[in-house]
């Protein structure tokens, strides 16, 4: 993996180009007791992930559980990875607001905290038409000169970024540089591949969908299980990306049940459980959220503990 320049975090201009390539964490984001971020475990599950081989990390997304953050919690995310992983790994800065006004501002203040780039979501609650969905992105678009990849997760926000305006984004904003494809349908990848050709990089966003999208062209994939199982991530990527096929199958086949948890209601709650149960993090969540209870949590743990049974060969699990 590059190193990034010493005495600083931040990927901008050209070298953003690439950055989003291999995989990237979608950070879980670690709560003390009191439900405040805990900075010390946030820290070392960073640079543990760095250590074990993954290319960056991304905050305050989804998974990171960015509705319930205040933006000053967004920005001491932003902040202190982006003091922990200096010289190491880039930190890419989720943003997501209700508002355009809020969005942009905290993408200005992502820049300043020392984010590498930015993940850039439609807004919350309100489900944009298409040209109210451009206007709210290109805003963000144009706040900082940082590289952008923006998400389209249609099922979790209702809003569906399609490929058509994915180019004209592209057209007009030389900061786009990656999609983040969660639609759930490979052949977005093909259809973004097909109007913008090496124009941006495309990334995988749901886990059980690693080998399909990499078959289709994506080149990078923002993981959740991860998290718990970085080695056998970075090893499903590679063999979906370089092959043989059969050995890419046979350990997707492995992992897919765990992959599968990042695509329910309650994927912040199973991968937290998952962490945990493997002594890599806490299952506590913020409320709204509730951790995990009866027949859910035994059938987390049991389709854990099946795969935990029959582990990989040669692959490290924690």
């Amino acid at each position: 993996m590059a190193q990034l320049p010493a005495g600083g975090g931040t990927l901008k201009g050209t070298a953003g180009r690439t950055m989003w390539r291999g995989v990237h964490v979608a950070l879980t984001t670690p709560f003390d007791p009191a439900y405040r971020i805990d900075v010390g475990a946030l820290r070392a599950h960073a640079n543990w992930l760095v250590d074990r081989g993954v290319q960056g990390v991304v905050a305050g997304g989804s998974l990171g559980e960015g509705a319930s953050l205040s933006l000053d919690e967004r920005i001491l995310l932003i902040r202190e990875l982006a003091s922990a992983l200096v010289g190491r790994a880039p930190v890419t800065a989720a943003v997501a607001a209700s508002r355009t006004t809020e969005a942009v501002e905290l993408a200005r203040a992502a820049e300043q905290a020392g984010a590498a780039g930015l993940l850039v979501l439609p807004p919350y609650v309100y489900r944009t038409d298409p040209r109210e969905t451009e206007s709210h992105l290109g805003a963000v678009l144009g706040a900082t000169p940082l590289p952008c990849m923006l998400y389209n997760n249609p099922a979790a926000y209702g809003t569906d970024i399609l490929p058509d305006q994915v180019l004209r984004l592209a057209q007009e904003y030389s900061v786009l540089t990656a999609v983040k494809e969660s639609s759930g349908d490979v052949r977005r990848v093909t259809s973004i591949r097909g109007l913008l050709g090496g124009r941006i990089d495309i990334s995988v966003g749901l886990d059980d969908a690693i080998l399909e999208g990499i078959h289709a062209g994506a080149v990078g994939w923002v993981a959740g299980l991860a998290n718990a199982f970085p080695d056998a991530s970075i090893e499903l990527f590679e063999r979906c990306r370089n092959g043989p096929a059969v050995s890419a199958f046979e350990l997707y086949q492995w992992f897919l049940p765990l992959l599968r948890m990042d695509t329910t209601p309650k994927f912040v709650q199973l991968i937290k459980l998952v962490q945990s149960e493997v002594g890599r993090g806490s299952p506590r969540v913020r409320p709204p959220r509730l951790e995990l209870d009866g027949s859910e949590l035994a059938v987390a743990r049991n389709t854990l503990r099946e795969a935990l049974a029959h582990p990989p060969p040669g692959i490290r699990l924690n």
